[in-house]
């Protein structure tokens, strides 16, 4: 029995096109043929995002369904999310929105932004600028520096308990400081910040602090339990967290609709907040957090108590895709 053959050549910046057929037995079935769409595929940190151009609609071009369909990394493009540039609301540049690869749509995603920041200014040949964007999360500002990271304004983090949200007992006031969650037979002390998207952020299990090397092949099946639990109505992205030193971090996360991910910029931010309230990072509020896919810059300012985000965002290639 022969199968289809999919011509996947990824260089960077190349472009390339991909013809999918029909393939028996497959858990997600090919793309249908269909009118071919553009696209261009970025990645911040190996967080990777297959970016359209929507400009000239308000409604994305892809469906959720599509989306899962041109996310699946054997047939399709492969993508922890499609990101669509759409047209500006009120006083802003343009509007983002994202579906995940699981077709769900969160409302915000930091190595996501720094990706179409990046990805709208190739496509207008721009000069290195700020934008303001709209997003589901508020407005957000990205940043291209002439060095070629990305600074990103991501607002001011909600530390209100019920409106990360989540339904366990505040700490701190309205605050959820290294409150108790029971998995799996261990502690988990969690601390809950929203970043336009729900963190759970934990520390410590078991009165022991986090180490990322006995953690890390737990996560797959960790991650969905904390996800999914009934204490995070909207469901949740959460971080596992091990301290360095008080201005530097590792991380790994399991994110809300896309599960592990290779970074995820929302998620440090959400961590230095949390960090920083428990008493574990420098009230400098600056911090280095190591993902598996590179480093992030994270300062929490004092004057205006926003977020501000540093890193990369690069072109993959390009291509055209049958949805």
């Amino acid at each position: 029995m022969s199968f289809p053959m999919i011509n996947k050549q990824a260089h960077l910046g190349r472009t390339c096109r991909f013809a999918v057929g029909k393939a028996p037995r497959a858990s997600v079935r090919p793309m249908a043929s269909s009118t071919p769409l553009s696209f261009s595929k970025y990645q911040g940190l190996g967080n990777d995002f297959i970016l359209i151009d929507n400009r000239h609609t308000s409604e994305p071009v892809v469906t959720p369904e599509q989306a899962v369909k041109i996310c699946d990394r054997n047939f399709g493009v492969g993508g922890d999310g499609v990101i669509f540039a759409l047209p500006p609301v009120g006083d802003t540049d343009l509007t983002m929105r994202i579906f995940n690869s699981d077709g769900s749509e969160p409302e915000m995603c930091g190595n996501g932004i720094r990706c179409l920041a990046k990805f709208v200014a190739d496509v207008d040949k721009a000069a290195p600028r700020k934008y303001k964007i709209h997003t589901l999360a508020g407005l957000i500002q990205p940043e291209l520096l002439a060095d070629g990271q990305v600074r990103v304004d991501m607002g001011k983090p909600i530390l209100e308990g019920a409106k990360v949200p989540t339904t366990l007992v505040p700490t701190q006031g309205s605050t959820v400081v290294c409150q108790d969650l029971a998995v799996d037979g261990k502690i988990y002390k969690v601390t809950c910040v929203s970043m336009g998207n729900p963190h759970a952020v934990i520390y410590s299990c078991d009165g022991r602090a986090i180490k990322i090397d006995d953690l890390d092949k737990e996560l797959v099946t960790l991650g969905p339990k904390f996800e999914r639990n009934a204490v995070f109505p909207a469901r949740t992205n959460t971080e596992f967290v091990e301290v360095l030193n008080r201005s530097h971090v590792r991380m790994v996360v399991w994110e809300r609709g896309a599960g592990r991910t290779l970074a995820c910029g929302t998620g440090a931010c959400a961590l230095v907040v949390a960090g920083i309230l428990e008493g574990r990072l420098d009230r400098e509020r600056t911090c280095r957090v190591d993902l598996p896919g590179g480093p992030l810059q994270i300062e929490w300012s004092t004057a205006d108590n926003h977020i501000y985000m540093t890193g990369p965002a690069e072109v993959v290639f390009n291509g055209t895709v049958r949805t």
